[in-house]
């Protein structure tokens, strides 16, 4: 690598680049300690006016903190980062970051808050909703499992991180099969303002109780509004699994909407992930009825919640 070889330069350009490099160097070695000391010398040198390459290297000084079990001071920078957002993309960066972190504890509630706000960003990315089914299973024992001890000396998930971002209580779905946004869609908030994680509970509790996993029409009592078609949750199945047969519908179809654009590996890739949930919805014992029906709701526009 010639950024390796490089001992001295004059040009300041020219040696934020190269520290930058080795940084990234060490980062995909997994050699996190001589990683996270590139970046922050890094960040020393780097101008004020240089936003781009500062948020890419607090990035990965947060990254590193995570793998160095040093999740506080990740969250620091990860919070900063989002108090500087300005963007969709800056906020994608974000919540990708406090996945990561509260996925490293074992915080699971709120990383499948991080995803509910990546899905509400990227509606149609099928592998965020795969990763949301995927989390929504291991809360299911999570919950039924007696109480963890504190993990590195914190007292609780709940009370040593805040929150992620949280839209306007409006659902991911809250656009077109087309992709275009609907009338009623909200915009998007990109302030330091965020809803609390118990509000957040508490709001996403109501919508589980108004519906089975929250889709309008399919109310918790087992029959849809306004039709004589008849909803059952398997018996002994949980919110959580109901929750995540929902998601995993959602990515599945979505996964085949894009197949026809898809070649060599990336095509793979997706018929894998196919049948990895068309295996793993089946057990989950719904009815074919209405998996069926679940499919509906989500290309008919109807705007519905994955709480």
């Amino acid at each position: 690598m010639w950024f390796c070889e490089i001992t001295a330069s004059k040009d300041d350009v020219e040696i934020l680049t190269i520290k930058k490099f080795r940084g990234d160097l060490a980062y995909r070695k997994q050699e996190f300690q001589k990683a996270l000391q590139e970046y922050s010398n890094c960040l020393e040198l780097l101008p004020a006016t240089n936003f781009s390459m500062g948020r890419d290297i607090r990035e990965g000084q947060a990254r590193c903190l995570v793998h160095l079990g040093r999740p506080r001071e990740a969250l620091s920078v990860a919070e900063k980062l989002r108090q500087e957002a300005t963007n969709s993309d800056h906020l994608t960066t974000v919540l990708y970051l406090w996945l990561a972190i509260y996925q490293s504890l074992g915080a699971l509630e709120k990383a499948i808050l991080a995803l509910q706000q990546l899905a509400s960003l990227h509606p149609f990315n099928p592998w965020t909703w795969k990763k949301l089914a995927e989390v929504y299973l291991r809360l299911g024992p999570a919950k039924s499992s007696p109480s963890s001890p504190p993990l590195n000396g914190f007292p609780s998930a709940d009370q040593a991180f805040p929150a992620p971002l949280t839209s306007s209580g409006r659902d991911p779905l809250s656009c077109s099969p087309d992709g275009q946004n609907r009338p009623d869609r909200p915009r998007r908030r990109f302030s330091p303002g965020a809803e609390s994680g118990k509000a957040a509970a508490c709001r996403h509790g109501r919508e589980m109780e108004e519906g089975v996993a929250g889709f309008p029409g399919l109310p918790a009592g087992g029959r849809r509004v306004g039709s004589a078609v008849k909803i059952r949750v398997p018996e002994g199945s949980t919110e959580f699994r109901a929750k995540a047969c929902c998601s995993f519908v959602r990515a599945r179809l979505l996964l085949q909407l894009i197949e026809s654009q898809q070649t060599s590996f990336a095509l793979e890739k997706n018929l894998k992930a196919q049948k990895e949930i068309e295996d793993r919805v089946k057990t989950f014992g719904f009815e074919e009825e209405t998996l069926l029906l679940i499919s509906e709701v989500r290309f008919n526009g109807t705007s519905g919640t994955v709480p």
